[in-house]
């Protein structure tokens, strides 16, 4: 048995901007948000976030960048570092940002999409990356608003236990909402992971999963924008096969949507948000994820998501030896 689990968590931060209702970036919540991740016992080792900048209007109307080349990852790594020395603890995150769109004129940013992951360098070596071609997942329904429409990826990692050499896939996305221009979603009550566009972005993040780690094992992390029971998450925990972290601890039931609530719009209450695997990982437990609007959590009222926290035990494997990836070789961006 694997005696040293490891520990992820999965946060849409909605571009550190909640405070403002998402309209711009501002210093706070990346503070809080920082020290709220600090505070977890024991530290994760891995972190996905969802809805992170590059440079933009939106990011930077409301934020004094510390100078002119800033991204908004660069921006939280700087209040990482400053939560951590007051904590007169060293801190243990190497950052990779994925970009995946820009609404733009011109020459002028008016806001950026992309994702990114922090690894704990302390337990874990970076072996391969695709930050310069994070891996397209988009599906276009209308392909007239093929340049209009946000582009969708998937971040990737190969990541290798200092203590014992063992391999893990690392995937980090955030699938589109359902499209409007589907007959379908107008003749369905339950739009969310119902969407067409939906299903076509699964099947293309399965066949890449599959095609990167065909015998590893692997964590896909994300905003699905899709709850239990619905066709997106059925058929990841069906057809693919992936196991849902959540179920295997028993804090949700697959075939109830509205069980447990990751995000919150308004006086909505969904469940969008999903850790999944390969089936030789096992879950031990997800301590610290509460639902939606709990004020016991660290990280109540700083997004309109809440984290997944979950540990997990790796499979017994032996380290690889054969060819890597074709992917870049680690190193920090």
């Amino acid at each position: 048995m694997d005696a040293n689990p490891l520990r992820i968590v999965s946060y849409n931060v909605r571009y550190f901007g909640h405070a403002l209702r998402g309209l711009a970036s501002t210093l706070g919540p990346k503070r809080r948000v920082a020290a709220a991740l600090a505070a977890l016992e024991p530290l994760p080792d891995i972190l996905c976030l969802q809805e992170v900048e590059t440079q933009s209007f939106r990011s930077n109307v409301a934020h004094r960048r510390a100078h002119p080349g800033e991204t908004q990852l660069e921006a939280f790594m700087g209040r990482m570092e400053e939560t951590f020395a007051l904590l007169k603890r060293p801190m243990p995150y190497e950052a990779f940002y994925f970009r995946a769109h820009r609404y733009a004129v011109g020459d002028f940013s008016l806001y950026t999409t992309g994702l990114a992951i922090l690894v704990n360098t302390q337990r874990l070596t970076v072996d391969t990356h695709n930050v310069d071609a994070p891996h397209p997942i988009t599906h276009h329904h209308v392909r007239l608003l093929r340049e209009r429409k946000q582009s969708r990826i998937c971040a990737h990692m190969r990541l290798v236990r200092k203590d014992d050499g063992r391999a893990l896939h690392v995937f980090n996305t955030h699938l589109s909402l359902p499209t409007p221009f589907a007959r379908a979603f107008w003749n369905t009550r339950d739009k969310m992971g119902n969407g067409i566009n939906q299903l076509h972005e699964a099947r293309t993040l399965a066949d890449m999963v599959r095609k990167h780690c065909p015998e590893e094992p692997f964590v896909i992390c994300g905003d699905f924008n899709s709850p239990p029971a619905s066709p997106v998450f059925q058929f990841f925990c069906d057809e693919a096969r992936f196991t849902s972290a959540q179920v295997a601890v028993g804090q949700i039931d697959p075939s109830a949507s509205r069980g447990f609530s990751t995000a919150g719009f308004m006086h909505l209450r969904m469940h969008l948000d999903h850790i999944f695997s390969s089936p030789g990982i096992q879950w031990l437990d997800t301590e610290g994820t509460l639902a939606f609007g709990d004020t016991r959590s660290l990280f109540h009222g700083l997004s309109d998501h809440m984290p997944l926290i979950a540990r997990f035990h790796l499979p017994p494997s032996l380290p690889l030896t054969g060819p890597r990836p074709v992917e870049a070789s680690a190193g920090r961006t």
